[in-house]
């Protein structure tokens, strides 16, 4: 190889190691006038994918959602973060166990609102096709069916009496900081609470929320809850008669006024109390209209 040949090869060779020789762009030009040029993909490699956070949502441009369940999540809480139809989450993911799902697993969620995918879920619910709503209910925000309608029961509804006479300083429905799933009544503290119908203890303790409550299973299917009560005065399995004092009006609980929380359930549904009890003179309060009203954090399961 002749000098000339030698000298040119050790330039290039110094001008590919001399730092901003060859490798800087010249002044002004930016990224656009010089991109880098990707590497090419050698035959037989995959691309690599980095974890996704729990809980984090994929999407695709104008596809669905794609949800990764976290620990302690259910099909029906996903559904009202998404405000989808609960079936319809399990149909279009062939879940034939909607109950176990497992931490990780990817769901597709169709339909789904973007602005709320992957965020706190919130006071929204969702309608079912037989009218009621899914949402999520009390600070737990536990999944609730809740029928806000007249009901149609037909031959199965029972009667109902008052379980404290008072007025009613909130009802079945949304609020501010969430859904509420009975009626709360205004009493003075140790007021006689009457079991709303004959049935049978099914609880009688504490309860996260509620406080001190008590639960009676009726004919029918149907459940009553009194809740936030100052004693509880009958036991687990005590079969009563309707009009039997149960408990006392207190403030137990998630409660900042004494009062009596009511739910009336049927199969597990909730339904506003107002459409069984009998029809007498109520004082019904709206927001700020009663005078020291219970707080909107009053909220129960």
């Amino acid at each position: 190889m002749s000098l000339g040949r030698r000298r040119a090869r050790r330039a290039i060779g110094v001008g590919l190691l001399a730092p901003g020789l060859v490798l800087v762009a010249p002044p002004g030009a930016g990224a656009a006038e010089a991109p880098a040029k990707p590497p090419e993909k050698q035959p037989g490699a995959t691309a690599r994918t980095l974890p996704r956070r729990a809980g984090a949502p994929a999407e695709s441009p104008g596809g669905p959602c794609v949800h990764v369940v976290r620990n302690g999540e259910s099909v029906s809480r996903i559904a009202v973060l998404y405000r989808v139809p609960r079936q319809r989450l399990i149909d279009t993911n062939h879940l034939a166990r909607p109950e176990a799902l497992r931490v990780g697993q990817r769901l597709t969620v169709p339909g789904c609102d973007r602005s709320r995918a992957g965020g706190r879920a919130t006071a929204e619910a969702v309608t079912n096709p037989d009218g009621s709503l899914l949402a999520l209910v009390g600070p737990r925000r536990v999944p609730t069916r809740l029928y806000l309608d007249v009901p149609e029961l037909g031959p199965g509804a029972i009667d109902f009496i008052w379980p404290v006479i008072g007025p009613v300083v909130s009802s079945v429905g949304r609020r501010r900081s969430g859904w509420h799933a009975g009626i709360d009544i205004r009493a003075e503290e140790g007021t006689p609470v009457y079991a709303a119908a004959p049935g049978t203890v099914y609880f009688s303790g504490w309860a996260r929320a509620y406080g001190r409550v008590v639960m009676l299973a009726h004919s029918s299917n149907f459940m009553t809850i009194y809740a936030h009560n100052l004693q509880n005065l009958v036991n687990v399995g005590d079969v009563i008669e309707a009009g039997t004092v149960i408990a006392s009006v207190g403030r137990s609980g998630r409660a900042t006024a004494h009062h009596l929380h009511f739910e009336i359930r049927h199969a597990g549904m909730v339904y506003n109390p107002l459409f069984f009890l009998p029809r007498r003179d109520l004082v019904m309060a709206r927001d700020g209209e009663m005078p020291e009203p219970v707080e909107e954090d009053d909220e129960d399961e």
